[in-house]
């Protein structure tokens, strides 16, 4: 008998109306009907409606989707194929938003005195200045706020290159250790987390083992934070939090 609108609107997260204009377009018409005239759609035509909104969410008009789907000469295979390729492209961009959001938000925590231009040039491309604000909302009200912004009010723009050099140089050696099997709790990985927490500290703010924990926290907890150093290496951001609790365990024990 196959499923009616109202099921496969429900199945799919569509509307009912969706499913409507879809079958007056001819994007997706139903396989059937009962004797009274209701649709009634079948499995192949729930698999239409998943390509169709695969492309939708890839941001595909409706006219280019009926066109792709229409090709007799694209097996259904390549189309998966190809909507992974697209999602993998989609997920890249997003971890590039993300490590761009990144580097905005601790820029605004340290205070910079850049220009316009200036910001887009040392913090990335995608760079967007509506980020500070955020970062002044969760922080602005704090003592390390003010000390970033006191410590960093004269940084000239060499000094923002050298400490973003700086810190791109210890994210490699973070990415190399956890890649060739270091142990977060491994002496290694302490120098290394003691390192990244002196270099908040001198560059920016005093950063004691207790605030540097609930940093390590930050990275794992916060999805930008996360991909920041997970672009560097897969599941970097909970090791680094996990090197970062072991170094403070030690320091404090």
């Amino acid at each position: 008998m196959g499923y009616s609108v109202g099921q496969v609107a429900k199945v799919a997260g569509v509307t009912v109306r969706t499913l409507h204009h879809y079958d007056e377009i001819g994007l997706l018409s139903p396989g059937g009907r009962t004797p009274a005239g209701y649709r009634r759609y079948r499995d192949a035509d729930l698999d239409r409606l998943q390509q169709i909104l695969f492309y939708r969410e890839l941001g595909f008009p409706l006219e280019e989707i009926a066109a792709i789907l229409d090709d007799r000469s694209v097996p259904p295979h390549e189309h998966l194929r190809r909507q992974r390729e697209l999602i993998g492209d989609r997920i890249r961009h997003l971890q590039d938003l993300a490590a761009a959001v990144e580097r905005a938000m601790e820029a605004q925590r340290m205070g910079m005195q850049l220009t316009p231009e200036e910001k887009f040039e040392v913090f990335g491309e995608d760079y967007q200045e509506s980020w500070e604000q955020e970062a002044e909302q969760r922080w602005g009200g704090t003592d390390a706020w003010a000390e970033s912004q006191r410590r960093t009010g004269g940084y000239s723009k060499a000094d923002w290159q050298r400490i973003k050099e700086a810190m791109d140089d210890l994210n490699a050696r973070l990415g190399e250790a956890f890649t060739t099997g270091v142990a977060a709790d491994s002496e290694q990985a302490a120098a290394l987390a003691e390192e990244h927490r002196r270099h908040i500290g001198d560059n920016f703010y005093a950063c004691p083992h207790a605030m540097h924990r609930c940093l390590g926290e930050m990275y794992v907890a916060d999805p930008r934070f996360t991909a920041t150093y997970d672009k560097v290496a897969p599941g970097l951001a909970r090791w680094l939090r996990d090197a970062i609790v072991a170094n403070a365990d030690r320091a404090e024990g």
